[in-house]
């Protein structure tokens, strides 16, 4: 009987050495993976700032007014890409796990668009093939929602998506010598769809992203009395912008 006792009592002994060991070994694992994740408690914040670079590559959709095919002054009408580039502040909300609310405060993006036509009667001094440019300062608030992925080691993917309204501070809609202008109004309202990653560095985040927006408000602010407007229905924005964030 008590050498049954003994045997138990070593096996108790030993299980409670293995457990702690154990347990030992999980903390140091722990330890050590916590002193590898780069901003380990970022993630439990609720809220936290950061700041954006973009370049924007912007296109205007154009729609041709029934004067364009009832006259025979323009023969064509073609939008082409354009360049730009802004800044923007970031405020992000952390709503629950893998969900956060973000905005800007604001965004400012110099950017310019071109149209090109083909005129028969170009006007005095202009050539048949004349290019309009049409610049812009764009202020932007964007609302958008992130949804996460699970952070592995130092990366996470997102996407995103939301509404954008924007003001331009260099709108041309009130110009009153515009013979030769393409008038934009001063608003416009998009939505806007993108992908991006979170780069989990030692004392910031660097987020790649990709944004693509699409207006959904006409802004020609359309002029029948101008050579170069009264051949245009509607002007709808689309966007596609590159950034480079940087939060903590």
């Amino acid at each position: 009987m008590n050498l049954n006792i003994s045997i138990l009592t070593r096996k108790g002994i030993f299980s409670v050495l293995l457990m702690a060991g154990l347990m030992m070994a999980g903390g140091r694992a722990s330890a050590q993976l916590r002193d590898y994740l780069n901003l380990p408690d970022h993630d439990n914040k609720k809220y936290y700032l950061g700041i954006g670079f973009l370049y924007d590559n912007s296109h205007l959709q154009v729609s041709a007014h029934p004067n364009f095919l009832a006259s025979d002054s323009v023969l064509y009408v073609n939008p082409l890409n354009s360049g730009g580039f802004g800044v923007s502040g970031m405020f992000t909300f952390h709503l629950m796990d893998h969900l956060e609310f973000r905005f800007a405060f604001p965004e400012f993006i110099f950017s310019s668009n071109s149209i090109s036509y083909h005129v028969n009667y170009p006007p005095a001094g202009e050539t048949q093939l004349a290019t309009k440019q049409i610049q812009s300062l764009l202020l932007g608030f964007p609302a958008q929602l992130k949804f996460l992925s699970d952070r592995i080691g130092n990366f996470r993917v997102y996407m995103m998506g939301g509404i954008n309204y924007r003001y331009d501070l260099a709108s041309n809609s009130s110009a009153r010598k515009a013979e030769n202008l393409v008038k934009l109004t001063s608003s416009d309202l998009s939505i806007e769809a993108g992908v991006g990653f979170q780069i989990y560095m030692p004392v910031f985040i660097l987020s790649p992203e990709l944004k693509f927006s699409q207006g959904i408000k006409n802004v020609h602010s359309r002029d029948p009395n101008l050579q170069y407007s009264n051949v245009i229905d509607k002007i709808r924005t689309r966007q596609i912008i590159f950034s480079l964030i940087f939060e903590g």
